[in-house]
């Protein structure tokens, strides 16, 4: 099983994150944090990596369900989306899938949620 799903996308860079944010508003999400990795990479190492940014979306509901059913889950929250300019110019949006990040908690009551978020993120995927 994947942890991902991801999909080649003919937005700029820009387009694309604004477009997915969107989205995922659309299905209830907000997005708590921007994270402009490859800034990070250049301040920090001085390194040059391609244009990348961590996405941190959080469907509130979902979130609280989760913490109320595991208290440590938390530490794998909020659902990553990530937007990346690809080797060859081309731009990839890519989302978490909980069903696979949640299999390492040994919860069972965490797997109805982590089904309805991943079609959630699935269809924010497949729309972009």
């Amino acid at each position: 099983m994947s942890y991902y799903f991801s999909k080649i996308v003919d937005d700029s860079f820009e387009d694309a994150i604004e477009r997915v944010t969107g989205l995922l508003g659309d299905e209830g999400f907000g997005v708590l944090t921007t994270i402009d990795v490859s800034g990070t990479l250049k301040k920090k190492l001085d390194v040059d990596f391609q244009r990348y940014t961590i996405l941190g979306a959080c469907n509130p509901g979902y979130a609280h369900k989760a913490l109320t059913a595991e208290d440590k889950i938390g530490t794998m929250l909020p659902c990553n989306v990530i937007v990346q300019e690809r080797e060859d110019g081309k731009i990839e949006v890519a989302a978490i899938d909980p069903i696979a990040s949640m299999q390492a908690v040994e919860n069972e009551s965490l797997g109805g949620i982590a089904v309805k978020v991943h079609a959630k993120l699935k269809k924010v995927i497949e729309n972009m």
